[in-house]
């Protein structure tokens, strides 16, 4: 009897630390935990063809907070090269755009170039907590 008693105890002790080991990734703040590198990524383009000419050189900054980027709509015109730099002030998150190979922690920066017109969905690449899903925003290449 005290052995299945052990075997219990060892059970619920194990499913408590993976529980809270799963909901401490929304609430770390991890602003000196995560060493920022100078770019996360080559430069991505938006298709595999030649970047095209001209265009502006933008440089946004996306903050984010549980559950909420600091910009929901990014607008940009073919031809920019966007400077994309990503910072966490309030949790622990991610930034991806998978349609242009772009992910991103806390610190990191991308350079991309738009050489094609669509919309882009970004997100929170790191699982987050209950309000992950709502971390989401978009990229307009007109």
């Amino acid at each position: 009897m005290k052995k299945q008693s052990n075997k219990l105890s060892l059970f619920f002790a194990l499913v408590a630390l993976a529980a809270v080991l799963a909901l401490s990734a929304c609430g770390n703040n991890n602003d000196s935990a995560s060493s920022p590198s100078a770019s996360a990524e080559a430069p991505a383009s938006a298709s595999a063809s030649a970047p095209a000419a001209g265009g502006e050189t933008k440089e946004i900054t996306i903050t984010a907070t549980n559950f909420k980027f600091s910009e929901e709509v990014i607008n940009a015109k073919v031809g920019d090269t966007l400077i994309l730099n990503y910072k966490n002030e309030n949790g622990n998150h991610g930034l991806g755009i998978n349609d242009l190979n772009v992910k991103l922690k806390n610190g990191e920066s991308a350079t991309i170039v738009l050489d094609k017109a669509g919309t882009y969905e970004f997100n929170c690449s790191i699982m987050c907590g209950t309000g992950h899903d709502n971390m989401v925003g978009k990229l307009v290449v007109e």
